[in-house]
């Protein structure tokens, strides 16, 4: 399966460099020198890495036929995706790619309907199920408290949520 692992960003100094904006959790498997990379739109690749470095805890990458700024700035907000084989890729059951959730339903632990995932937005601190609720989005924090249970092959999330979470607002859940 096609997955997207990174976003190519601005160009960063003269020599061909673009920041990167990384939707892996191993990017030293996927970005090294020589990697090949298929793109989103795909007119753009396949891309050769041709160097790799952080800078202050943003990854750079260089590309084979884009040596200079005003060339490397044309692959702007291209997507970098590999082919993973997602049945394969993790050894800890608890761990997902973010596509694997996109469309699973969503439903309490009391049997409830919530609704369906839409986006996973991933934080620093950690990652929120972006679902689709009675015509609104809200955030659901992807932790084991409140989700105690993903079943990808039911495409079903459970989730356990804390007073107020599916309510309009707190002031709402009050009776004000």
């Amino acid at each position: 399966m096609l997955l997207t692992v990174a976003r190519i960003g601005r160009a960063h100094g003269v020599l061909g460099e673009a920041t990167i904006e990384v939707r892996t959790d191993m990017p030293e498997e996927r970005f090294f020198i020589g990697s090949v990379l298929a793109t989103e739109p795909v007119s753009f690749g396949p891309l050769t890495v041709t160097s790799v470095r952080n800078h202050n805890g943003i990854l750079l990458l260089g590309f084979q036929g884009y040596e200079d700024r005003n060339a490397i700035e044309k692959l702007r907000d291209v997507l970098l995706v590999a082919d993973v084989n997602i049945d394969e890729e993790f050894e800890d059951e608890d761990d997902y790619h973010v596509q694997q959730l996109i469309g699973c339903s969503v439903v309490t632990t009391s049997g409830e309907a919530v609704g369906t995932v839409k986006d996973v937005v991933n934080l620093p601190g950690q990652d929120l199920l972006a679902v689709d609720y009675q015509g609104r989005e809200i955030l659901i924090p992807f932790v084991l408290e409140i989700v105690p249970e993903v079943l990808l092959k039911e495409k079903k999330i459970i989730i356990d949520p804390p007073a107020g979470l599916l309510s309009e607002s707190e002031e709402e859940s009050d009776g004000q």
